[in-house]
């Protein structure tokens, strides 16, 4: 375990600290003809190996930055302009499998061990339903309530229909906060529940004044409050789930 930490700090230090936004830039213009592409690879075999404090780590190390220049190289040679955050997301996502693969091959750890259990399908479903299903769910009790003037593009999160909104951002926020929310069931912190809620209320107490409707308000806050309720009620099905299984 503390390995794979090591190797994530290498990781943290060699993408992000250690790499300036020239470099990047002339990689993105010279892809594999960018000297500093290696020297970027030449980095991170290097703190993989300091890190891991072990002369004998070096094939692992070798082996780490071989397959860290090779999904540079790929999000290099296949990113575009308006694939950009994919491919970034994407290769963090790569690196992450690599450095646990190495983890687990140099601690010689048995994966047969290791197996999805009931619990894995519980947590998972729960997760996938607070996030679109949950949007979809939500925006279809309330359209009844929608008013004129509002774009009902998303959950719990009412926007309206102004170029300066974020696309989408209603629906990603009434996600994120519903994913909190049941981690926070799950995890017994209830008190941050209500944190959450009355951050949001400040922020968008703002919007709810300037907008002078009481339809807006009673929307927004019947979207909330339903939004809230599935993540609460779902935490508290997961949980009594988990206990049926003991």
């Amino acid at each position: 375990m503390i390995l794979f930490v090591k190797l994530l700090l290498a990781h943290l230090l060699g993408d992000f600290l250690l790499q300036p936004n020239s470099w990047v830039a002339d990689k993105e213009l010279k892809k594999h003809k960018s000297v500093y592409l290696y020297k970027h690879i030449a980095i991170h075999g290097l703190l993989a190996l300091l890190l891991s404090a072990s002369f004998w780590f070096w094939p692992y190390a070798l082996l780490l930055a071989g397959l860290h220049g090779l999904i540079d190289w790929l999000k290099l040679r296949f990113q575009k302009e308006q694939t950009k955050r994919a491919w970034f997301i994407l290769d963090q996502l790569l690196h992450l499998v690599v450095i646990a693969a190495i983890a687990l091959l140099y601690n010689k750890v048995d994966c047969s061990r290791y197996v999805i259990d009931d619990r894995f399908w519980i947590y998972f479903t729960a997760v996938i339903g607070l996030s679109m299903p949950a949007s979809i769910i939500i925006k279809n009790v309330i359209s009844i309530w929608t008013p004129d003037e509002m774009d009902a593009g998303d959950t719990n999160e009412a926007k309206t229909a102004k170029p300066s909104d974020l696309q989408n951002a209603g629906k990603y926020i009434g996600i994120l906060e519903r994913l909190f929310v049941f981690f926070f069931i799950l995890s017994g912190n209830f008190a941050s529940i209500g944190f959450l809620m009355a951050a949001k209320s400040i922020f968008r107490f703002g919007d709810l004044t300037q907008a002078k409707d009481r339809k807006l308000t009673e929307y927004v806050l019947i979207g909330t409050l339903i939004s809230f309720g599935l993540a609460i009620a779902t935490g508290y099905l997961v949980k009594y789930a988990l206990t049926a299984l003991l």
